[in-house]
């Protein structure tokens, strides 16, 4: 039995308490996105270039504020105090660099404290009676949506005000900046520089259709990653880590590794949504997601994961710290805290901790390795890194240590090898919800699409659209794709995307 507490942590209410503004909801799809596209280009067209700022502000606030109104004004709130820090920077009061760096440390810490309050708050109170074997209650604490991603990304433009490498932007910009809609939920992180001139290039600010049907490709591929394959994959993965009873090896097998296509195809589709619908817009967010599973080493996979988090854990926590300037002891130090960093941004309890351990010490061995100036072949390299997010994923997913141990205890009992027959599936995976019909399917097929063919921005990035028959060719296929994607989820409920809750 594990003995750290299973701890009730942060409140995330279900869609019984509220519905969310879903990419892959019929809302988002047929309504928002479409109207907030014409709009804004019909505005362009007359020339009203600062009421098309204005209007993305505003649909970008409606598309929040459609989760829980009264969490608009935290929103808002956060956006105005620290635009108001950022301007600070610039001030001649400040001009000393002592002023300087209590300002940024304040600035940093109100932000650190509002994120830890929301985020944390309960986490903390939950360890503290455990340890004191105290009573103190506080009633539960809803994480507001978007929070790490709204707060890390004003984090960042904060330091590079201090840095002075932000220019002064007015406030309606910095709102556009923070509050994109296609970002705000579950990123990328932004970084100001590579954002804000955007919303002011002339370039920019003409419809074009190339980059309608480049976001319709992106967001079509995206929309099939999580209607078919992601949500798909989560049946299995639940029927494993949900069950009370003692798994067979297989079925331990089959859930870690469902989880382990089940968010990647969940946060590569999301991805594809959120740049599909900026694209549209004419805007380029950056790239967050690469391949991953195609890494050959736990540092490639976090070059190639959630990128724009590893770029912030890096240029925020790593390199402040000392990186590898400081001597090998303190780089292995700086490498683990990083990556605990990492893991606790992810949410309020120990197995992310743990999780975030895991890749600092995986990140520290690998180091080691490159000492040796070992080399082995990529495909051994590749399916040892694998193998490792793999099994460090059931941690992740897992709502505590006993379930995490459950998994790993059936996965590693050969003694408990059960092949099923196929009439025994139903009673194998202990649900009547999984479609069967697929399991012989999507496994096949997330293997292929994950391994052997190429990703979202490499396909898009050898599209040629020279004519009408090109366009129209493209049109007819993405509508295919689209309309198998929405039967599957119209038959299905809406589910949101795993980063949702982060």
């Amino acid at each position: 039995m594990i003995l750290i507490p299973e701890l009730d942590t942060i409140y995330v209410p279900n869609e019984r308490d509220y519905t969310y503004m879903l990419f892959n909801s019929i809302s988002y799809i047929f309504c928002f996105l479409p109207i907030t596209v014409l709009v804004y280009f019909i505005l362009l067209k007359k020339h009203l270039v600062f009421a098309s700022k204005i209007w993305l502000v505003i649909a970008s606030i409606a598309f929040y504020s459609w989760w829980d109104p009264k969490y608009t004004t935290l929103l808002l709130a956060s956006m105005l105090v620290n635009f108001a820090f950022g301007t600070s920077f610039s001030s001649k009061i400040f001009e000393d660099s002592k002023n300087r760096k209590i300002l940024l440390i304040v600035s940093v810490c109100f932000n650190l404290i509002v994120l830890g309050y929301f985020k944390y708050m309960n986490f903390f109170i939950d360890n503290v009676n455990w340890l004191l074997h105290s009573h103190i209650e506080i009633s539960k604490i809803i994480l507001p949506l978007g929070i790490s991603f709204f707060t890390f990304t004003q984090i960042a433009y904060l330091v590079d005000a201090y840095k002075k490498e932000a220019k002064e932007y007015d406030f309606l910009s910095y709102m556009l900046f923070v509050t994109f809609f296609p970002h705000l939920i579950a990123g990328p992180i932004l970084h100001h520089k590579e954002m804000m001139p955007q919303f002011n290039e002339l370039k920019r600010k003409v419809l074009r259709y190339k980059n309608i049907i480049l976001g319709l490709f992106l967001f079509t591929i995206g929309f099939f990653k999580k209607v078919y394959l992601a949500d798909n994959f989560a049946s299995y993965a639940s029927s494993g880590f949900n069950s009370e009873a003692e798994l067979s090896m297989l079925h331990g097998i089959i859930s870690m590794l469902s989880y382990t296509f089940q968010i990647y195809f969940d946060f590569s589709g999301y991805t594809d949504m959120a740049l599909g619908s900026a694209k549209m817009l004419n805007i380029d967010l950056p790239v967050n997601f690469n391949s991953p599973y195609k890494a050959i080493s736990i540092q490639d996979f976090w070059r190639r994961w959630h990128i724009t988090l590893s770029r912030f854990l890096r240029d925020y926590i790593y390199i402040p710290l000392g990186g590898n300037r400081k001597g090998e002891i303190r780089t292995y130090t700086n490498i683990l805290i990083t990556m605990l960093g990492g893991g606790i941004w992810h949410g309020a309890n120990w197995t992310f901790v743990v999780w975030g351990a895991l890749h600092g010490i995986a990140q520290c061995i690998h180091k080691l390795y490159l000492n040796t100036k070992i080399q082995i072949p990529k495909f051994l390299a590749v399916l040892i890194t694998f193998t490792f997010i793999n099994f460090s994923w059931v941690v992740f997913r897992a709502e505590n240590f006993d379930i995490a141990m459950k998994i790993y205890k059936a996965v590693f009992n050969v003694h408990n090898f059960v092949i099923p027959k196929i009439h025994n599936l139903n009673l194998f995976f202990e649900s009547k919800d999984i479609v069967f019909e697929n399991f012989l399917i999507i496994f096949p097929l997330g293997f292929i699409l994950v391994f052997c063919c190429p990703n979202s921005q490499e396909i898009i990035s050898k599209i040629k659209i020279k004519n009408n028959l090109t366009a129209v060719i493209f049109a007819v296929i993405f509508a295919v794709i689209f309309i198998f994607c929405l039967e599957q989820q119209l038959v299905t409920k809406y589910t949101e995307f795993i980063y949702f809750n982060f």
